[in-house]
């Protein structure tokens, strides 16, 4: 029988095998920020470890950072701390740090495939849950907790326990207007918050074939939000065009081998998985998220559900959710006026996200009442959007343009919320307080935030935009 993508990544990376489907794991590779690595680094010191192999660490500071301006000190001492420990901590143990002024600064899931440090084949881990993202490149890439990133620091290796498979097979052609956060908000809507727990999914098939590196990333970063700690997307030509000469790539003949190894890691014609499902894209709408959590999304010329049509177990989760969020039930979304609007997050902050924002916002005003932000994943998709004159789009068009960072996504930094605020989000968590405390988010494309930001109400892109392509 054929082996699936996972099942090769995995059983590449066994050390020794285990009891009850748990083995060590060979780690190839960690990426680590100022949140999680703290008591990671202490454990080190305290037990008198150096790390294993300091080269395949690399550092950076993204949660706690200010965005608006690098020369003004970031006002919460906790956040300030933070990146003071973490800029020490990498200077004392040899580890690559990225400082917040630096060319390679940004979110490390980001910069991590920017740079060529996330590559086809690998075993990648972070102390953060969105390291699904990295799984686009056909790397088994998954968030651990503050613990394990010192076990991976000491020994290079963490026992794990084997996922079941689970392939979601996407065909048809994307609509115009439609795109990967679409995909991923209309799946978890589908099979729920939990749907794929204990799965690691592998995307296949002829749409994820035409999806573009920043769409595959989208969708593997969202997977964790329908319960799955691992997305994968095989290597294939894309994924090489994409990270050919990059930095931290292989080069010359090394390139070739590198290219002739990863072409094997396909998932075998005959493989079999635990699950599978499909989905058909050619008909596709925009979708946003009416309540607290991902799966409670719909397309957006729909409409706020009622808590007595659902399933018995789903009505007290979904009043509680309309309740927080201040919605009554049958509202069209279309007419849910919104207060800020963030584009940004290791979701929805590449390159490819900005210009298809600008798009829309391009001769246009952000509505009166509405204040908006685009924040880059990384100091040099900011240097390409100004490069390609997307920053002078939305400025004109009255958006704030910010340094890289998490920002808004997480609660964590300046940029965040005020009790009862409503925002427009490219995000990727819509939870209680997740953008600030009584904040309300709604989840979306970068396309449907930037039409949010010029109608000051959560809006179909493609009536924003008809008559225009």
């Amino acid at each position: 029988m054929g082996r699936t993508l996972y099942a090769k990544l995995w059983d590449s990376h066994v050390v020794r095998p285990g009891d009850a489907g748990e083995d060590l794991l060979y780690i190839d590779r960690q990426l680590v920020h100022e949140v999680s690595s703290p008591q990671a680094f202490r454990a080190l010191t305290d037990a008198g470890r150096a790390l294993r192999r300091t080269e395949t660490h690399l550092a950076v500071a993204d949660h706690a950072v200010p965005t608006q301006s690098r020369d003004l000190p970031a006002t919460d001492p906790v956040a300030a701390a933070q990146v003071a420990e973490l800029e020490g901590n990498a200077r004392d143990f040899g580890v690559r740090y990225h400082p917040l002024n630096g060319a390679g600064h940004g979110i490390v899931h980001v910069i991590g495939p920017e740079q060529g440090f996330t590559l086809p084949g690998i075993t990648l881990v972070c102390g953060d849950s969105h390291t699904t993202t990295h799984g686009a490149f056909g790397a088994l890439a998954f968030g651990i907790g503050a613990s394990e990133c010192g076990t991976v620091m000491a020994t290079q290796c963490l026992v794990q326990k084997r996922a079941a498979t689970m392939r979601v097979n996407l065909h048809g052609r994307l609509p115009r207007w439609a795109c990967a956060k679409d995909i991923a908000l209309a799946l978890i809507a589908r099979i729920g918050a939990q749907g794929a727990r204990g799965y690691a999914v592998e995307y296949a098939g002829p749409a994820i074939a035409a999806l573009d590196m920043a769409g595959r990333m989208t969708l593997c970063n969202m997977t964790i939000e329908a319960g799955s700690r691992i997305g994968l997307v095989a290597p294939d030509e894309t994924t090489f065009a994409w990270l050919k000469g990059r930095a931290g790539a292989p080069a010359g003949a090394d390139w070739d081998r590198a290219v002739t190894y990863w072409q094997s890691l396909a998932s075998d014609a005959d493989a079999q998985y635990d699950r599978e499902l499909a989905m058909d894209l050619s008909a596709l709408e925009p979708h946003v998220t009416w309540g607290t959590s991902p799966d409670q999304g719909a397309p957006v010329n729909g409409a706020v559900p009622e808590p007595g049509s659902a399933a018995p177990e789903d009505q007290a989760r979904i009043a509680r959710a309309l309740d927080y969020m201040g919605l009554e039930p049958g509202m069209a979304l279309a007419d849910i006026a919104i207060d800020r609007v963030f584009i940004g997050s290791c979701t929805n902050s590449r390159i490819e996200d900005l210009r298809i924002a600008a798009q829309v916002a391009q001769g246009r005003k952000v509505a009166s009442g509405v204040r908006a932000m685009v924040v880059p994943g990384s100091a040099a998709t900011k240097q390409q959007a100004e490069a390609e004159g997307l920053a002078d789009i939305f400025r004109a068009a009255g958006f704030e343009w910010r340094d890289a960072g998490c920002s808004m996504c997480v609660a964590m930094n300046e940029d965040r919320l005020a009790p009862g605020e409503r925002c427009a989000s490219t995000s990727n968590r819509n939870f209680e307080g997740r953008q600030g405390q009584g904040g309300r988010t709604h989840l979306m494309s970068p396309a449907s935030a930037a039409a949010a930001a010029i109608t000051g109400c959560i809006a179909d892109v493609r009536d924003v935009m008809a008559g225009t392509d």
